[in-house]
């Protein structure tokens, strides 16, 4: 395939809105997936640690953002400054918890967990929200935003495993969680190191009919 016409493919605005509710719907599927758990945090642990529950819809909804932001840039420096920081999250967290959840669901097959096919469309949707955080990283620019995005991904790690509010695993996992925590926090360095590669550009390539913008 032609690096432009790959290019052009994904800077077209009718694969973005597409893309903007595949992952709209994705979101909203995705936090009443963690219905359950939700409700269980909420009767037996403090309501602050509720945001930190929902970790993939919570990156999915950054990415949803972040592609709103792509059609309609804000202007200004705080909007600027706030499209940034959503980019930075949206593009660390979508390839940190797309790759956990699918490491997370074939090391419990491999312990004996049951695969069906629920566990084959998460594995799918999941490496999506990595590979596409990945495309569209070229496109946004975040790069002095990845410092703040770095220090919040790593909090979520520390509140859900100092706290116990991490997403339910299988069971066959239930051993091996200092193991989960140390993989966890390793893909919050590897994220962030791919975010910083793919992406963080200061001149944003322009979306067809729109001016190429600086910052």
């Amino acid at each position: 395939m032609p690096v432009h016409w790959f290019d052009r493919l994904f800077r077209d605005r009718r694969i973005i809105w597409l893309l903007f509710i595949v992952n709209l719907l994705g979101t909203v599927y995705g936090y009443m997936w963690y219905g359950n758990q939700l409700a269980f945090t909420a009767e037996n642990y403090p309501v602050w640690l509720l945001p930190f529950v929902p970790d993939s819809p919570t990156a999915s909804l950054f990415f949803t953002i972040a592609l709103l932001l792509l059609l309609y840039p804000p202007k200004g420096l705080t909007g600027t400054l706030v499209r940034q920081l959503i980019e930075a999250l949206a593009v660390v967290t979508s390839v940190k918890y797309g790759i956990w959840a699918v490491s997370m669901i074939v090391a419990g097959g491999y312990q004996g967990d049951t695969v069906n096919w629920k566990d084959w469309m998460l594995m799918i949707s999941h490496t999506g929200m990595a590979v596409e955080a990945l495309i569209y990283a070229r496109y946004f620019s975040f790069r002095r935003m990845l410092p703040v995005a770095l220090l919040w991904t790593f909090a979520n790690d520390m509140v859900d495993y100092s706290e116990g509010v991490f997403p339910w695993l299988p069971s066959v996992l239930d051993d091996d969680i200092s193991a989960v925590q140390y993989f966890t926090m390793g893909l919050t360095l590897f994220s962030t190191a791919a975010a910083w590669l793919f992406g963080g550009r200061t001149r944003r390539p322009a979306l067809p009919g729109k001016p190429a913008e600086r910052h």
